[in-house]
């Protein structure tokens, strides 16, 4: 197990970034939350298998003609033990 913190820019906000990000946490068996920054950034917090965690990525990058990443930095991060799912923050 292993938790990153993320920031994703490019054409992330109002194309379904955070609709799509949780959709594939789901698949991938991942925790955590994302939300919108308001410099047009989106911002995220994902937690789960190394391996599962390098494929959301990628889908994220595809699931969506819309949805188009410029860059996306991540930070390790500690564990949340207790954290059970994966949710959108307003």
């Amino acid at each position: 197990m292993i938790r990153y913190h993320m920031l994703v820019s490019g054409r992330v906000q109002g194309v379904g970034f955070r609709y799509t990000a949780s959709h594939l946490d789901n698949l991938y068996n991942l925790t955590g939350w994302v939300r919108n920054c308001s410099d047009g950034d989106v911002e995220m917090e994902v937690q789960g298998d190394p391996g599962n965690i390098d494929f959301f990525i990628q889908k994220l990058q595809t699931e969506s003609r819309w949805i188009r990443v410029a860059s996306l930095k991540r930070k390790q991060m500690p564990l949340e033990p207790d954290e059970t799912v994966f949710h959108v923050r307003y």
